[in-house]
């Protein structure tokens, strides 16, 4: 908004008498002219000394309109919290507009790894960890954020923290929080049944004849997804050899030791664990959270990311019980499973207003004002401030707090950036293939561990 600060002067009109003294007495005609001129010369005068001066031009703090471009996936708690984020950011510097792009998580890696490669992609937006290998293994899809440290406190994270998002010697994007994966019970439903939620490996087996017997063939203790399914395999086999999935760019697990991870999945649905991968697709929802059969107790768990608690807490009919669960010390005598940079916040490098979008992240990550509307809809925050904020305020979701705790106490192995790439992980990728294919009886165990081995080595030579 421009201000202009005017200063009015104001001028001092001099009265002037003039008193004409003089011998002899002059002709009317000179003193008609005299009396005119002398009149003449006083209008102007007082035009002059009553005109206003002209304004003088004050310097302007007025910046430019901007508009910049956000996106990220998620669930519809996610979604409110970004959008009252936002409309604060945009309130708080009014100069920027922020145009929202958001959704589900169905298709979207697809959708975001065709803007990255044509350079249409939005100003910010939110990525995972190993986007950055997968679409700017070279520095050239996102910015250095370095060479915005003015403006993001990159001192509020840890330089390990950091490191994990810098390739190419280029800081591509800020880390958000740490997250795995952990089990989450509807214990309303196992209260139904008459059993405990399960401890142990030999309890969620016995969980699963339970519920066949007592609630009926549409009830199951847990619910896996293709993807679900393959990293709760990593956990097993972890769990049993204690070794990472994949080290030093290698797969560090046999042929027959993966077959032994596919066993260990399909006995989940053979022992009416988890249901098929056909009757899942079968429900007709777009992700589990928004499946009836979750929504209504039918499907009674899920091993999901700390950070996705709230979004599948919010999604239960009124009058269940969501609870964290516990990793299962009888699958192996080892502590399986990880912790990887949950979410990030990226600028694309064709942005055109690189300033402004790192205030926006800034905002979100590091402003108190950004993270107190955000709070843990994204993991617990990794920034210093972001987390004094949170503590001291109180607005740590409990639940996510909980299994954030848990998962960061329990994991042990690293994650390789390249599990997660989206030839794997994708909707159309080795691992559905794989799982859906074991499932659905189109492989058999070997034949399914094949398709693993083959489709994540081709990966990891590139």
């Amino acid at each position: 908004m421009m201000k202009r600060i005017t200063a009015l002067l104001f001028a001092l009109i001099m009265v002037l008498s003039l008193a004409a003294c003089g011998k002899g007495k002059p002709d009317a005609e000179t003193g008609a002219e005299k009396n005119q001129e002398t009149s003449k010369e006083d209008n102007t005068k007082k035009e002059n000394d009553t005109k206003e001066p002209e304004k003088a031009e004050e310097p302007s703090d007025k910046k430019e309109p901007v508009t910049i471009k956000f996106s990220w996936w998620g669930g519809d708690t996610r979604h409110d919290a970004t959008l009252n984020a936002i409309k604060k950011f945009e309130e708080t510097y009014d100069w920027i507009t922020v145009e929202p792009q958001y959704g589900a998580w169905s298709g979207w890696e697809e959708s975001m790894a065709t803007a990255f490669a044509t350079g249409t992609a939005p100003d910010v937006n939110q990525i995972n960890w190993n986007w950055i290998t997968s679409f700017s293994s070279d520095g050239k899809a996102f910015k250095d954020l370095k060479q915005y440290s003015d403006t993001i406190q990159l001192d509020n994270f840890g330089q390990s923290f950091l490191d994990q998002c810098t390739l190419a010697g280029k800081l591509q994007a800020i880390p958000v929080s740490l997250t795995g994966r952990i089990f989450y019970w509807n214990k309303t439903t196992f209260d139904k049944a008459g059993i405990s939620t399960p401890t142990t490996l030999e309890e969620l087996y016995a969980a699963g004849e339970t519920f066949k017997t007592k609630l009926g063939d549409d009830y199951y203790p847990i619910a896996l997804g293709e993807y679900d399914r393959m990293i709760l395999m990593v956990y097993y086999l972890e769990s049993v050899y204690g070794k990472a999935w994949v080290e030093d760019n290698q797969m560090q697990y046999t042929k027959e030791e993966i077959q032994k991870g596919l066993e260990f999945i399909q006995s989940l649905e053979d022992r009416h664990v988890t249901p098929s991968i056909q009757t899942i697709l079968g429900d007709g929802a777009e992700s589990l959270d928004k499946n009836p059969k979750w929504m209504e107790g039918k499907y009674a768990g899920i091993f999901e990311w700390d950070s996705s608690a709230s979004k599948f807490m919010s999604a239960l009919n009124e009058g269940q019980e969501f609870i964290v669960g516990q990793y299962l010390p009888d699958m192996g005598k080892y502590q399986g499973g990880y912790a990887k940079v949950s979410l990030a916040f990226a600028i694309s490098e064709t942005t055109e207003h690189p300033e402004e979008a790192a205030m926006l992240i800034n905002f979100l990550v590091n402003e108190d004002a950004g993270v107190e509307i955000m709070a843990s809809e994204r993991g617990i925050p990794l920034s210093k401030n972001g987390l004094k904020v949170c503590l001291d305020k109180g607005l740590l979701d409990p639940t996510v707090a909980e299994a954030n705790g848990k998962v960061l106490s329990w994991v042990q192995f690293p994650l390789d950036p390249k599990f997660e790439s989206a030839e794997l992980k994708s909707s159309d990728g080795i691992y559905y293939d794989a799982m859906a294919g074991l499932s659905y009886g189109d492989y058999t165990i070997e034949e399914a561990a094949d398709v693993l081995i083959d489709g994540i080595n081709g990966v990891l030579a590139k």
